[in-house]
């Protein structure tokens, strides 16, 4: 159903995007029609990882995370933030994905032998339609995925549609605990390449999911039920369909950011932002650690603040910035420390540290009963262990001995000591910050979505690059210089127009849950 397709976004102008869109309406007579879910399922995980990446770059260019290297321009609405309808991208990579979901539910539904493919398809598309919802606001939803029967789907309320998503991830944590000792039913196995078949992972994922959803909604979505029986994520999710250095068969984020199959230079155009380089450099915390494990040759790797183009943006080096081992030899690169350990490395799906920070989040208002000192220094842990894990190039001793160096390195800060915070809001700054800091050019769409729910972490739309991440050639009106969102495909324009939401503005136009 799926090739391992890598997608290059520049900005969030697509140059690539995924084999098949949802509104096709050829058909190849030579294609299989009838394929079984068990062979359609890997698949559609190993085409979430292009999906995410793509997220990331969408993400991580509002200068978050990256930024414009030296000796490159033209880099156009990617700095300006004045979005057009061009970027298609992610809209339609997410509905190519979600059609493979969506094929695996509707051929298991009803059927109890195969209702861990079932559960386990519905938690990924609960998955994929938040990011959408994030990204979009109002989106396909319950129209959508029907194939030449719904050719134009109208687009739902995002409040509607995220009160759905808890409900069938509520479902599909039913149908996981109805299959439990059940006779027959079919064991995943090596079909599922995250978790092995192992349903109470799953159970926790879907937990973790629900949670984030329910917190980004707030107070603006009513949801049927937020019990969390099964608990939360407590390791890290990997995509990992065992990547080789290969032609379309290395981690994505690896080929587009790294080097290619060939070993080949794959991307110098973009650097660090100086606005997360301040987290490690001492410009706004002190990490060494982390710095090391991440950036070339840390700390003098260079950094920008998007936008910014004159001579004193330093050139890139021979290799991603974001690969931290000096052996700069593309063909032997890998099984380093940081971002991009190699071409061969699992692709995050959902890090541990995210999921003890959301529980933080929820303990401190009071959603559960856990203790948010306790889980946000867990969250910090599992940050370090994912980042300083490698096989070579790993600092020496434990995650939680790197963490003591780092809380008494910035002995004075509440963002890392949580117990120097003195208000609500003090710590809620300080999970997302670091949240902020765990996800760096991992999940970038995610640290847009926080800080566009949370305004943290906190930036001084006046300062330098250190102080806020908005680019200095920004065309927003917004105090904050920022924009609010993109815009939909010009495709939609095209094909679905009756439906799409009218007077999108990439400056004014708010996801429901944003400040």
């Amino acid at each position: 159903m799926k090739k391992l397709l890598f997608i290059f976004i520049a900005g969030v102008a697509v140059l690539g995007t995924s084999c098949k869109k949802y509104l096709d309406i050829n058909k190849n007579p030579n294609d299989a029609t009838d394929v079984i879910p068990s062979l359609v399922f890997p698949q559609a995980q190993a085409f979430t990882a292009n999906t995410l990446n793509s997220f990331n770059n969408y993400g991580s260019q509002t200068g978050i995370y990256v930024a414009n290297a030296g000796g490159y321009g033209g880099f156009g609405e990617a700095v300006t933030y004045n979005y057009t309808t061009t970027s298609t991208g992610i809209f339609n990579s997410s509905y190519d994905n979600l059609e493979d979901y969506q094929y695996v539910i509707d051929r298991t539904d009803g059927d109890s032998l195969a209702a861990r493919y079932n559960a386990a398809a519905r938690i990924m598309k609960a998955f994929h339609f938040q990011l959408l919802v994030d990204a979009f606001n109002n989106v396909p939803y319950f129209d959508a995925l029907k194939g030449d029967a719904v050719l134009t789907p109208a687009y739902d309320d995002a409040k509607v549609i995220y009160k759905d998503l808890v409900d069938e991830l509520d479902k599909a944590k039913a149908t996981i605990k109805a299959s439990t000792g059940k006779i027959g039913v079919a064991d995943m196995g090596n079909t599922d390449i995250m978790f092995n078949g192992d349903m109470t992972q799953w159970v926790k994922l879907a937990n973790t999911i629900k949670l984030r959803i329910i917190l980004r909604a707030g107070d603006k979505v009513t949801f049927s039920n937020t019990d969390f029986t099964g608990g939360f994520l407590e390791t890290d999710v990997l995509i990992d369909p065992k990547y080789v250095r290969d032609n379309n068969r290395q981690n994505p984020s690896w080929n587009q950011w790294a080097y290619t199959s060939t070993g080949t230079v794959a991307n110098k155009s973009w650097m660090p932002s100086s606005f997360i380089f301040g987290f490690y450099n001492g410009e706004s915390l002190i990490d060494e650690s982390r710095g090391r494990a991440t950036y070339y040759k840390f700390p003098a790797t260079g950094n920008n603040r998007l936008g910014v183009e004159n001579n004193n943006v330093p050139a890139s080096p021979e290799g991603s910035f974001w690969y931290a081992d000096n052996n700069r030899e593309g063909k032997s690169a890998g099984n380093a420390t940081g971002i991009l350990k190699g071409p061969d490395a699992p692709y995050p799906l959902m890090l541990a540290a995210e999921s003890f920070f959301l529980r933080a989040e929820a303990a401190l208002k009071g959603l559960t009963t856990e203790d948010e000192t306790t889980l946000f220094d867990q969250g910090l842990v599992a940050s370090f262990a994912y980042t300083l894990s490698g096989r070579k190039n790993s600092p020496p001793g434990t995650p939680a001995d790197s963490v003591a160096v780092y809380k008494t390195a910035n002995a004075a800060s509440y963002l890392v000591n949580f117990n120097l915070a003195a208000s609500d809001d003090q710590r809620l700054e300080a999970i997302i910050t670091q949240k902020f800091i765990a996800n760096n050019f991992i999940r970038g769409e995610e640290a847009w979505n926080e800080y566009r729910r949370t305004r943290f972490p906190r930036i001084n739309p006046n300062g330098n690059g250190f102080e806020t991440f908005a680019s200095s050639v920004s065309q927003s009106p917004r105090p904050d210089k920022l924009p609010t969102r993109i815009l939909y495909p010009i495709t939609e324009g095209s094909t679905n127009g009756d439906h799409v939401p009218p007077g999108i503005s990439p400056f004014t136009s708010l996801i429901f849950w944003a400040q």
